[in-house]
C-alpha cells in the first residue's frame, strides 16, 4: 500500500507519532511503516542545479504535443521565464506548462511563448514570488 500525503507540518500534526509516550511510539504502526520523503524545489545556483532544471524541461518538452512545437522551445526559450513563474517549483511549473498548453490549443497558437504564458494565471505562492524571480534573473 503507499499512503500519499502532501501537506505543511505532517510531522508536527502527529503523522509519524503514535501516542503520547515514548513507550507508545516503540509500539507504533504510522512511524515505523512511514518513510518521509522531502520534495525540494530546483535551484539554479550550482551547475548541477542548471542541469537538473534543464533535464526536467527537456523532459517536459518531449511530452508537450502542440502543433506548433520546436525542439528548443520550453528548454532553451523559456527556461530562465519558467524558472521565474514557478520560482523552481515542479507544481507550480506543471501548473503553468498544463494551462498554456490548453490555453495554446484553445487560441489556435499550439505553442508556448512568452506572450501565450504571461496571460496564464499561475498559482498564489509563485505569482507572489514573480517579480522578486524576474528581477534576480534579469531581462527574460
Amino acid at each position: 500500500m503507499t499512503l500519499l500525503m502532501v501537506g505543511v507540518g505532517l510531522e508536527k500534526k502527529g503523522l509519524f507519532s503514535e501516542g503520547a509516550s515514548y513507550e507508545d511510539a516503540v509500539l507504533a504502526q504510522t512511524g515505523r511503516r512511514t518513510t518521509r520523503l522531502g520534495m525540494e524545489p530546483f535551484g539554479i545556483k550550482t551547475e548541477k542545479g542548471r542541469c537538473g532544471w534543464r533535464d526536467t524541461l527537456l523532459a517536459i518538452e518531449e511530452r508537450v504535443i502542440l502543433a506548433n512545437k520546436y525542439p528548443g522551445m520550453i528548454a532553451d526559450d523559456l527556461s530562465d521565464y519558467l524558472f521565474a513563474r514557478s520560482t523552481g517549483h515542479i507544481g507550480s511549473l506543471m501548473t503553468l506548462i498544463n494551462r498554456g498548453c490548453q490555453r495554446a490549443v484553445r487560441t489556435g497558437v499550439e505553442r508556448l511563448d512568452k506572450q501565450l504564458l504571461d496571460q496564464v494565471k499561475n498559482n498564489t505562492a509563485s505569482e507572489r514570488a514573480r517579480q522578486e524571480q524576474q528581477d534576480a534573473l534579469g531581462p527574460v
